[in-house]
């Protein structure tokens, strides 16, 4: 035990301050802590159950006898603890909770570090304490970092399903090693900013993606060791990329290890049923009323990022948190005490949530993905905001799916639709997101949401994608859309790399490198997204000709640019378009390259103004504009 922190048993405090919902480092006590008692080294076990009439811990190293470590309870605060001598790191266990009734329940630990691989489910003793961490240089970094002004660009993915070991026996998952080294490596080359990881807590069905959560404070064991999830995010951070997590604590799984009925009875979830379940999805909801629940929360918030270094967790499905009524019909659920459909309590905990996890850690994100027009998410808790740093633009990702399904003949009459965003666009701290959701459950791919056929779906896809890339808010997009994955996404195989034989699928992925890396270089792309000063539509009524031309500006002035996007299949051979002054344009992107399965005609890297009105701005520049052509121009 040399070197290793001492454990402090549960005591007075400890009880006051969950009761309180205040104890933010919970999770140092509860859960299982190796550690030294009378001279013994051995493990100090403690749960909350506030109305087990006895719990007792069972395991490899007591035969998984239910009388061989029966817990003292804390009859004040509810949470039950003891030391078991001999107990040793990498040992499986679970508590033996007897229900007021009488009945034996058996569940894995709400604050074990390590799970069991699936379908196992017991809990596995680790000691978090022999972590190394050398990504100070981050971190410290990371305290400067404001990601409204700074650049933020996400590939949002699922480890399992990235790549895998092809020809294996199992199934064939890179561990988190193999992930780190492999996913750092494409991401630089990309340009991305961060990458965000789908399902990492560990949750026992593979098809739920890691959105039913049974071990909270746990990586999953798919992919290796707590400590191998340690080295990658340590990795990452030395390559200079971020880390962001899904986090769900809007439900969780019925599952009989898990945390439904804990104690025998509802425990973690409220427990009216027409408020602790949700109809639609077959799960529980958290309490948000009671403060031990909230402190479990919180804390594990804390835990992701001060423990593992986590830089930003984005928050799953907010809407269904804040609404009483979320996917319910009449008589399903149970109005606020003004008669109201919003969850008061839980407007209470984000407000909680997000001052305690952004006060004690500058620079990380708390990112909202949040579906509604609910006000001021992104606004701070003494704005009655909610507090959070970003929020999904889910209203900007309707319009934008939606008409680019569209085909172009069509687009002139829903030419509003890709303005739109704008009119709202400082309402909120924003990300553009084309997500996952975006490309399952037959919805299809990017590439197939396009019209047309061959080069027309790449051409549309390219245009759309500049698009997104000019306009105001920081930006996610899905594995596989870079390079325009055939088929839906699903968690059971590996992307389509093969695709990448193909020279059109080769095109798209160095255009989106292109758009990344220029993304990065130009501060006017995301140092005053939430400002008006750094957006200005030059041309945005031109729906005849389904053109949209725009600049977005830096806060200096200097290196602006203006973006022209063309989204129907018709040249545009004598294009002019209004610019401010009467200066030389550079053309910085040019969609009709060859590497980017353009025609390659031949043009001029300068573009000197005229004098003379166009798009009400006194001078202009001409350009061959082809079909669904992108030219981006520097000035």
């Amino acid at each position: 035990m040399d070197g290793k922190k001492t454990y402090q048993e549960i005591g007075e405090l400890d009880s006051y301050l969950l009761g309180q919902g205040t104890h933010y480092d919970i999770y140092q006590k509860l859960g299982a802590h190796l550690g030294e008692k009378d001279g013994e080294e051995g493990v100090f076990f403690a749960t909350w159950a506030p109305r087990a009439k006895r719990v007792s811990v069972v395991g490899e190293f007591n035969g998984w006898d239910e009388h061989a470590a029966v817990m003292t309870p804390d009859t004040g605060a509810g949470i039950h603890s003891v030391f078991v001598p001999g107990a040793k790191e990498g040992q499986l266990y679970k508590f033996c909770l007897q229900t007021p009734t009488g009945e034996l329940l058996y569940k894995a630990d709400p604050y074990a570090n390590y799970a069991e691989l699936r379908p196992g489910t017991a809990s596995r003793i680790f000691d978090l304490d022999k972590i190394k961490w050398s990504d100070s240089a981050w971190l410290k970094k990371r305290q400067r970092f404001q990601c409204t002004k700074d650049p933020v660009s996400i590939y949002e993915m699922h480890l399992g399903s990235w790549r895998r070991h092809p020809g294996r026996e199992d199934e064939g998952f890179y561990n988190y090693r193999e992930f780190a080294e492999s996913i750092a490596q494409y991401v630089t080359e990309m340009g991305y900013t961060h990458v965000e990881l789908m399902g990492i807590a560990e949750h026992p069905f593979d098809g739920s993606w890691g959105y039913q959560v049974t071990g909270y404070f746990a990586p999953t064991s798919r992919y290796g060791t707590p400590e191998d999830f340690a080295w990658m995010v340590n990795y990452l951070h030395k390559q200079g990329i971020g880390v962001i997590l899904d986090w769900v604590p809007a439900h969780f799984p019925k599952d009989a290890h898990g945390l439904a009925n804990f104690d025998g009875t509802p425990t973690y979830e409220y427990a009216d049923p027409k408020m602790g379940e949700h109809p639609d999805w077959g799960t529980k909801i958290f309490d948000f009323g009671r403060s031990e629940v909230q402190n479990f929360l919180i804390a594990n918030a804390l835990f992701w990022i001060e423990n593992f270094h986590v830089d930003g967790l984005r928050v799953d499905a907010v809407a269904s948190i804040l609404y009483l009524d979320y996917g319910k019909e009449d008589g399903q659920w149970v109005a606020n005490k003004y008669g109201g459909n919003k969850n008061l309590e839980a407007v209470g905990f984000f407000k909680h949530l997000n001052s305690v996890v952004l006060g004690r850690n500058q620079g990380a994100m708390m990112i909202a993905e949040e579906s509604t027009a609910w006000p001021k998410v992104t606004a701070p808790a003494e704005d009655d905001g909610l507090g959070f740093s970003l929020k999904w633009n889910m209203g900007w990702m309707h319009d934008f799916t939606e008409y680019m399904k569209l085909d172009p003949y069509f687009r002139k009459e829903h030419h509003h639709q890709m303005t739109f965003a704008m009119s709202y666009a400082y309402s909120e701290n924003y990300i553009l997101v084309l997500s996952h959701d975006e490309v399952v459950h037959m919805k299809g791919s990017m590439i197939n949401k396009m019209p047309g056929l061959g080069f027309d779906k790449y051409a549309n896809l390219k245009v759309g994608y500049a698009f997104m890339f000019g306009h105001s808010g920081k930006k996610l997009l899905f594995m596989g859309q870079e390079f325009a994955q055939l088929r839906e996404w699903s968690e059971e195989r590996e992307l389509d790399w093969f695709l990448l034989q193909e020279p059109e699928h080769q095109a798209l992925q160095a255009w989106v490198k292109e758009l990344l890396h220029l993304y990065k270089e130009y501060p006017a792309l995301y140092e005053l997204d939430n400002d008006p000063a750094g957006f200005e539509w030059v041309n945005a009524d031109d729906g005849y000709r389904s053109i949209y031309s725009f600049m977005r500006k830096s806060k200096s002035g200097k290196k602006s640019l203006l973006f022209v996007c063309n989204f129907t299949p018709i040249a545009r051979e004598d294009y002019r378009v209004g610019v401010p002054s009467g200066k030389d344009y550079t053309l910085v992107l040019n969609s009709d390259a060859k590497k980017y399965g353009g025609e390659g005609t031949r043009r001029k890297k300068v573009y000197p103004a005229k004098k003379g009105e166009c798009d009400g701005l006194p001078y202009s520049i001409g350009y061959k504009l082809p079909p669904f052509g992108v030219a981006v121009f520097e000035f």
